[in-house]
């Protein structure tokens, strides 16, 4: 018996030290390291990206915004700004319903086929909103002008990129809103373009959080 009783106390010890030991180095100092590790290395990705402006976090790169005016009496959803490039359309996203404190948004994509009727009409509404936000006097914008990441979202719904195609649409209208020359934006569109990631994987795409803020630079000194 007393055998017994020693030979539990002796592999519970045992177990005890094992699970501490297990719980500083995979708890505590792992989790550290690789922090440390990340912020050394990788210190803008580690902590989300963020985009600065004037001093102050304004987004994150990897995470699309919003553009829009004030809602307007009677209208559901708030129409875009015009002063600003629109990014693509977030038709998945959601808001949750527990936090409303900060009405977080939720990913997501439509989850509609490609010929679902209700998905077709929505693309075609959208490109009817498109072509009459951005028709400008001396402009007007066709429906075959109105590129596929303008009408529909992405599989996240937070893509924060849009195609060259579709910010060299939005050019004349920027423009005129903010005051600029068509050429004086369009140069911001070009030098905002960012190639396919290492020469082949991707394809071309702007940076829409990036290129308001400097469109706001540009807009605050002319």
């Amino acid at each position: 018996m007393n055998n017994s009783v020693s030979n539990t106390a002796r592999l519970l010890g045992a177990g005890l030290r094992a699970l501490l030991v297990l719980t500083v180095v995979t708890g505590v100092l792992y989790p550290l390291a690789v922090t440390g590790a990340a912020q050394a290395l990788f210190r803008d990705r580690a902590n989300g990206s963020p985009v600065e402006a004037d001093g102050r976090v304004v987004g994150s790169s990897l995470i699309g915004q919003s553009y829009t005016l004030p809602p307007a009496p009677g209208r559901e959803t708030p129409a875009p700004d015009p002063k600003w490039f629109q990014g693509r359309p977030a038709d998945g996203l959601g808001e949750n319903t527990l936090n409303t404190r900060y009405r977080l948004l939720l990913s997501g994509a439509t989850n509609l086929a490609a010929d679902n009727p209700e998905l077709v009409e929505r693309i075609r509404a959208a490109q009817t909103a498109v072509i009459e936000d951005n028709s400008v006097p001396g402009h007007t914008v066709e429906r075959s002008d109105v590129p596929a990441d303008a009408v529909t979202s992405s599989g996240s719904g937070l893509d924060p990129h849009i195609s060259p195609a579709y910010a060299e649409l939005q050019v004349p209208r920027v423009a005129r809103n903010n005051g600029l020359s068509v050429e004086q934006v369009g140069k911001l569109v070009e030098e905002h373009t960012e190639g396919r990631t290492l020469g082949f994987l991707g394809e071309p795409r702007v940076n829409v959080l990036e290129l308001n803020i400097a469109l706001e630079e540009l807009a605050s000194r002319s």
